[in-house]
């Protein structure tokens, strides 16, 4: 689907990713809290996608790449890679859709990920991260098996159906007489920061826009520096499960270089703080990257002060006990 301009998606692809979606996602709220604004300083608005289909943003690209399979492809099913809310939001959106579905998942990924996503139906092949190629594993059981694969981040269906979550937040605030000075979104591959930019850009110009990620895994920022993609180190580790992508994608990082005022990189430290603050004030459960961004408006590595800023809590699915590790280190 040709973009409008030089990137891989525009404004109005989203737009017609929502139009798939509508009926099938969740239109998550954007919501205030009081005492969050009063800590910081400023107006936070935020976008909480673990209340979305799958318990993160995921399942929106995952859609709208699957309703778009000709009937053909679909008799083959699906396959995707993931370390655990794409392979949630796949196998949802092809339970829903009546496909089958092969999610191959790192494995140690949290166990509850590995559960939701067989709950769904799909069949699940695990893989060791560290010395094993997820993409190489999913194209062989793809090209045996005949089935459509689904990338996690870098392809033009994804990134638009990513988008629909920027989409709403504009729309959300300016219902609400608001107009972001910042939006900021968890970041890995780069999928959902892509979307979100494009389509908040389109209509709110001026707005600063920021991806989040874990230290060790500031890619994107390194990136946006560099001025090409670069990757992440060998060895690295984060609690954030849901981020450790090695570099940002061929086709995310260009519409992250054009729009983006930068990356900001918190600690795990930092991330089961906010965790801990999303529990206890929010009322909400964050999952580590979901967290990222809020992370660093609450550490103030995006300064809230005076200005209204958009934050996505991209996802809630965390295990027990990390969950219950991120409220004891509060």
């Amino acid at each position: 689907m040709p973009a409008s301009n030089s990137f891989a998606i525009g404004h109005q692809d989203i737009v017609e990713a929502a139009a798939r979606l509508d009926g099938f996602a969740v239109r998550t709220p954007l919501l205030e809290n009081a005492l969050l604004n009063e800590r910081v300083g400023g107006r936070v608005l935020l976008k909480p996608e673990v209340l979305q289909r799958s318990g993160s943003f995921k399942f929106r690209g995952a859609f709208n790449r699957l309703s778009q399979l000709t009937p053909e492809e679909r008799r083959g099913g699906v396959v995707a890679w993931s370390s655990g809310n794409h392979a949630q939001g796949v196998a949802a959106a092809a339970a829903l859709l009546g496909m089958p579905a092969v999610i191959v998942m790192p494995s140690d990924a949290p166990a509850l990920k590995i559960a939701n996503t067989r709950g769904y139906g799909a069949e699940v092949v695990l893989y060791d991260r560290w010395t094993e190629s997820r993409e190489g594993i999913a194209t062989a059981i793809a090209e045996e098996r005949g089935a459509a694969t689904v990338p996690p981040y870098d392809h033009p269906q994804i990134m638009a159906g990513q988008g629909t979550v920027g989409l709403e937040i504009a729309a959300q605030a300016q219902a609400i007489g608001a107009a972001p000075d910042d939006v900021i979104a968890p970041c890995s591959g780069g999928g959902l920061m892509s979307g979100v930019a494009t389509a908040v850009r389109h209509t709110f110009p001026d707005a600063r826009l920021w991806a989040a990620e874990p230290a060790g895994f500031d890619d994107v920022a390194r990136s946006l520096a560099a001025g090409e993609r670069v990757e992440n180190a060998a060895g690295q580790r984060s609690i954030c499960d849901a981020l450790l992508t090695p570099t940002p994608g061929a086709l995310t990082f260009p519409v992250m270089k054009t729009l983006l005022s930068g990356s900001l990189a918190v600690t795990d430290a930092e991330v089961k703080a906010a965790m801990a603050y999303a529990f206890t004030v929010l009322k909400l459960v964050v999952e580590p990257g979901g967290a990222v961004g809020l992370a660093a408006v609450l550490t103030g590595k995006l300064p809230a002060a005076g200005r209204t800023v958009a934050v996505v809590l991209s996802g809630g699915n965390v295990d027990a006990a990390t969950f219950t590790d991120a409220l004891a280190a509060s």
